[in-house]
């Protein structure tokens, strides 16, 4: 167990984060994980978090000398389920240790008689090798010279060294397959994990501050999770901008690490309004970044936990805008968008020359038109971004963000953007964004009515809903999204990652907007009619997936 101190490093959604002196844990690197070059370092995981990093001796502290001193400075809410969680390891390991000794004595005791055959084996091939040779000398001159030269040979060499003349592989190179199996990166990880934390010699000082320009600090991380060999990647970051053929920009993670420590959290004042499912996973984001970030919701309650997190607390939208300089929106539909704006207290009431307004809810490009204006008549600045994604992969970090509007206020986003997604696109004017948003949702909500159709026939027509999904997952329709809806309708789990009434919505608006342009969406339209039908069923704020109940019922 290690005490981590005040260092920045990429989390495990591969964003540029900073935690205060934290407890960890000192594991093994994956296989394919490669150590960073320079200073010497340990993979470390984070005990009452997803992150792991590479951390260098000099930020290391052995625990349980400092762990009350820890305590003191360090009075968060997260911090004390950190703790909690290494006195859990700490019990766990304890009950391990125990059963460890009794069996690690059974194995001294099977080691020690095996050894002692092995010396009778040993003995036994001795002695017919020394009858072999008597039978030799009986032979001819010319084979008594090659037994000579034999015998000789074994008085001078060992059997390891004269398989190690014969070889005809160069010296100090092991074979193919034997490279292709070392991990040199690991040994020293390995070496600290089979022996005792007290035989590790940590250095007199550790409390030198860490320099973000380190360019051997920022390298690999990985989101540990059920199905690691699936999930194991890099993940460190720096931001491309590539333009398309479409025309869109879009701003994601590229191959390369950030050596040059480029991804910091921008100096301007974030606001953020709205704390839904999205908007939580969001702002912890934003925070964990390292931003700064004023929040205001609906239901103030939903604050507290970002204030001790170090968010600031706005009384109103409109006082949120006043005192930030970009601030973000996040809200459930386009009447809930325009109020937010243009209701008592709304953020109009707090635009200036300057301010810039971003709104990343999902609704029609006529709404976000009208949004638009209003905050440009203003002397603002606007950038519509709704996000593709659920909340699951707004807790970690990966949503794709689809702006339209101010391409520079696009740019100064580009922290934020990087703090809550793994890409962002930039569509032109607005309303491209909502337009597209709605487009991307419709796939989406014909696909999960799709899948609850799927296995409603499959359980009516006596076939098991299980081997359905085994079946869907081993072919070309087989994604995330796919197993965890129907993982969820086999569970009967319908607790809401992205709730149903609000695909409904996004299938209502798409349908509205093929109308706009004399576009048919048959295939929108049904699977909108099976969603209404789930909400007169009371599954509005069910996740999406309870469109399955609109079929057995």
């Amino acid at each position: 167990l290690v005490l981590v101190l005040n260092t920045l490093f990429f989390s495990s959604r591969g964003k540029l984060g900073r935690y205060p002196p934290w407890p960890g844990k000192i594991v093994n690197p994956p296989k394919d994980l490669k150590k960073p070059r320079g200073k010497k370092c340990f993979f470390v995981k984070f005990f009452g978090t997803e992150d792991h990093a590479w951390i260098k001796v000099e930020q290391l502290k052995p625990y349980h000398p400092h762990k009350e001193e820890m305590i003191k400075i360090n009075k968060g809410k997260r911090f004390q389920q950190a703790v909690d969680a290494v006195e859990e390891f700490l019990r766990k390991t304890k009950g391990k240790d125990q059963a460890s000794s009794h069996n690690s004595n059974e194995e001294k005791n099977r080691r020690n008689s095996s050894e002692e055959r092995g010396k009778q084996s040993a003995g036994e091939e001795k002695r017919k090798a020394s009858l072999s040779e008597g039978k030799l000398k009986k032979g001819t001159e010319e084979g008594k010279k090659r037994v000579s030269s034999v015998s000789s040979e074994r008085g001078s060499k060992s059997p390891l060294k004269r398989a190690q003349d014969q070889s005809p592989r160069k010296r100090g190179r092991p074979p193919k397959d034997e490279k292709d199996l070392t991990i040199p990166e690991s040994s020293t990880v390995k070496r600290v994990m089979t022996g005792t934390v007290a035989g590790f010699k940590w250095p007199p000082s550790v409390s030198e501050p860490v320099k973000d320009s380190d360019p051997h600090f920022h390298h690999f991380l990985l989101s540990q999770t059920e199905k690691p060999a699936v999930c194991y990647q890099a993940i460190t970051k720096k931001l491309k901008v590539c333009e398309e053929e479409t025309g869109s920009t879009s701003i994601q993670a590229a191959d390369s690490t950030a050596i040059n420590g480029s991804i910091t959290p921008t100096d301007k004042k974030i606001g953020f309004l709205g704390l839904g499912l999205m908007g939580s996973g969001i702002v912890s984001n934003l925070l964990k970044m390292g931003h700064t970030v004023t929040v205001w919701n609906r239901t103030a309650e939903k604050c507290d936990l970002f204030i001790q997190e170090g968010a600031r607390l706005g009384r109103t939208p409109a006082e949120v805008v006043s005192t930030c300089d970009i601030t973000f929106a996040c809200v459930s539909d386009p009447k809930a968008a325009k109020d937010l704006v243009l209701g008592p207290s709304g953020v109009l009431q707090g635009i200036r020359p300057g301010k810039c307004y971003v709104d990343m809810s999902t609704v029609d490009a006529d709404t976000v038109t009208e949004l638009a204006q209003v905050i440009v008549s203003r002397g603002g600045r606007f950038l519509e971004a709704p996000v593709s994604g659920n909340q699951q992969l707004s807790n970690d970090g990966m949503l794709v963000i689809l702006a339209a509007g101010d391409r520079g206020l696009y740019e100064d986003c580009s922290s934020c953007f990087q703090a809550m997604g793994k890409t962002s696109f930039f569509l032109g004017e607005v309303g491209n964004a909502a337009k597209m948003m709605l487009i991307v949702n419709m796939v989406q909500g014909s696909f999960m009515a799709t899948i609850a159709e799927g296995l409603t026939l499959a359980q009516v027509t006596g076939q098991s809903q299980q081997t359905l999904l085994d079946i869907l997952n081993q072919g070309q329709l087989a994604s995330i999204f796919l197993d965890q809806k129907c993982q969820n309708i086999l569970q009967g789990n319908f607790k809401p990652d992205f709730y149903l009434k609000y695909i409904q919505k996004d299938l209502r608006l798409a349908i509205a907007l093929g109308d706009s342009v004399n576009h048919p969406t048959p295939m929108a339209a049904a699977a909108n009619e099976v969603y209404k039908r789930a909400k007169a069923l009371d599954q509005s704020d069910n996740d999406m997936s309870a469109v399955y109940r609109a079929y057995i019922h």
